[in-house]
């Protein structure tokens, strides 16, 4: 019983590391669009 609680801990810790990466990089794209918004309304000043 015990083994099968670590083990579903285990498997719920790497889902969420999944998820964290995947929301660090939606919002590593993100900045990289405001990024680059911001240089052009630069460039068009």
């Amino acid at each position: 019983m015990v083994r099968a609680a670590l083990i579903t801990l285990a498997l719920f810790s790497l889902a969420a590391c999944e998820t964290a990466k995947g929301a660090g990089r939606d919002i590593e794209k993100a900045g990289q669009a405001i990024g680059k918004a911001a240089q052009d309304v630069q460039q068009a000043l």
